[in-house]
C-alpha cells in the first residue's frame, strides 16, 4: 500500500524465493494480515482514512460493494497498469492484492464501531502504529511491492520525479474518494505525516537478510610456453655470427625489409639485448639501432 513506496522499487532488491522461503513467506503473510486490520481500525475510527482508503471507501459507497472487495478490484486494475510500465509482479504483489482486502472485510465485521472520541483516537493511533509494523514486515520480506507502489516506482523509473509522482497520485485518489463520500479528516493527515518516519525506523529491523549468491571462479590454467628450436639462445648466437660474416641469409621469422642490412640489425640488436640482460646493463649504444 502507500506506506511501502519509499522502500520498494527504488533499488530495493527482490531475492529469489529459494533464499529463506519459510521465513519470508510467513513474514509476508503476517504483514499483510496486520495491514488489513490496520485499515479496518482507521475506517472504524471515523477520523479519516489512508489516502487510498479514502478512494476505496468512496467507491464502495457509490457501488454498494464491500470495502474489501473494492480494495481487491482496485488492486487488480492498478496491477494492469504495470503492463505498459514493464513492471514485474512478485509473489508479494499478488498476495497484497488478495489478502489485504479479504482481511479488511473480516476485521470490519468483527471490530466494534466506537462512539467515544477517546476510543476512536485509540483506534487511529493503533492503526497507524500497526500499519507501520505491517509495512515493515511485508516490505522486509522482499517478495515484491504492492500494486500501488509498483505503479509509483514504475513511473519514477521512466524519469519522473518521485515527489511529484507520489504527491500527484495520492492527492488525486484522496480528492476523488472524498468527492465520492470517503472519509477525509485528521486521521488522513496524521497517517501521512507519521507513516514515513515510522517505516523508516522499522524497515531495517524487519528486513530479511539474504546472503548474496556465491561467485565461483574457474581456475586459470596457464599453457606452457614452448620455444621453437630455431629460437634457442645457442641457435640465435650462431645465426648472428653467420649473418655478420654474410655466410647465410636472414631467417624466415625475421620480417623482410627494403633495407638490405635490416635483418642484420634486427638479429644483432636481439643478440646484444640478450647479452646486456645477462650482464645487467642495457647499454646506451643499443639506441643506435632502428626500432620498428
Amino acid at each position: 500500500m502507500a506506506a511501502s513506496g519509499k522502500a520498494t522499487g527504488l533499488g530495493f532488491a527482490t531475492p529469489r524465493l529459494r533464499e529463506r522461503p519459510v521465513r519470508r513467506l510467513a513474514q509476508l503473510l503476517i504483514g499483510l494480515i496486520a495491514y488489513g486490520v490496520s485499515m479496518a481500525l482507521m475506517v472504524e475510527a471515523h477520523l479519516g482514512n489512508q489516502p487510498w482508503d479514502v478512494f476505496h471507501q468512496g467507491v464502495a459507497r457509490l457501488t454498494g460493494l464491500s470495502f474489501g472487495t473494492v480494495t481487491v478490484v482496485v488492486g487488480v486494475v492498478v496491477l494492469l497498469l504495470w503492463i505498459p510500465l514493464r513492471q514485474r509482479p512478485g509473489i508479494g504483489t499478488i498476495a497484497n492484492v488478495v489478502v489485504i482486502g479479504v482481511v479488511a472485510d473480516a476485521a470490519l465485521a468483527l471490530l466494534p464501531a466506537p462512539d467515544p472520541l477517546a476510543v476512536r483516537i485509540a483506534f487511529l493511533v493503533g492503526a497507524v502504529l500497526l500499519c507501520a509494523v505491517a509495512s515493515g514486515l511485508y516490505i522486509g520480506a522482499r517478495l515484491g511491492p504492492g500494486p500501488r507502489d509498483g505503479l509509483m516506482t514504475g513511473l519514477v523509473a521512466r524519469g519522473y520525479s518521485l515527489r511529484i509522482v507520489r504527491t500527484g497520485i495520492e492527492v488525486s485518489v484522496v480528492a476523488i474518494g472524498w468527492l465520492l463520500g470517503g472519509t477525509l479528516g485528521v486521521g488522513t493527515v496524521v497517517y501521512a505525516v507519521a507513516i514515513g518516519p515510522l517505516v523508516h525506523v522499522l524497515l531495517p529491523r524487519l528486513t530479511v537478510s539474504v546472503a548474496p549468491p556465491a561467485v565461483t571462479q574457474r581456475p586459470v590454467t596457464q599453457r606452457p610456453v614452448t620455444q621453437r628450436p630455431e629460437e634457442s639462445p645457442d641457435v640465435l648466437d650462431e645465426q648472428v655470427r653467420l649473418l655478420q660474416r654474410g655466410e647465410v641469409a636472414a631467417p624466415r621469422h625475421i620480417r623482410p625489409s627494403p633495407h638490405p642490412v635490416a635483418p642484420l640489425h634486427h638479429a644483432a640488436r636481439h643478440h646484444e639485448l640478450r647479452l646486456a640482460g645477462e650482464h645487467g646493463d642495457a647499454g646506451g649504444h643499443l639506441d643506435a639501432y632502428p626500432r620498428r
